[in-house]
């Protein structure tokens, strides 16, 4: 039996796309999202939410994402959470540096705030595969 994904923590440091997406997941996808400005952000917030996911933004000033879902599987109760990364950068050979990471999948950007929700929710279902 599947666990329904409800609890994203989303890390993006550009706040017009942080909007924009946390928007599409609320509205959209109907997710509890914990939105964060930043990966130090994402560290304060994400033991206390409890997140079922990460969504990580790649670059980020400061803490990108890989170094971001880094830290945050270091917090306790939080090692086994699955991510998924947005970026602009999808070629082949970063796609599999992402998922060595420890990513499930990347979604590219610019995205569809439309099908953004059933993008993650299709990442999400297929990662036990």
């Amino acid at each position: 039996m599947s666990i329904t994904l409800e609890r994203v923590l989303y890390v993006e440091d550009d706040a017009d796309i942080r909007t924009l997406a946390g928007f599409a997941l609320k509205a959209v996808g109907r997710f509890t999202l914990e939105a964060c400005a930043s990966g130090q952000e994402a560290l304060n917030k994400a033991p206390g939410f409890a997140p079922q996911l990460f969504l990580l933004d790649v670059m980020m000033p400061g803490m990108d994402g890989p170094t971001t879902l880094g830290r945050l599987r270091a917090l306790p109760g939080l090692g086994a959470v699955p991510a998924i990364f947005m970026t602009a950068k999808v070629q082949p050979q970063e796609v599999e540096r992402y998922k060595a990471l420890g990513g499930l999948d990347v979604i590219s950007k610019p995205f569809d705030p439309m099908t953004l929700s059933a993008s993650v929710r299709a990442i999400w279902e297929r990662r036990h595969d």
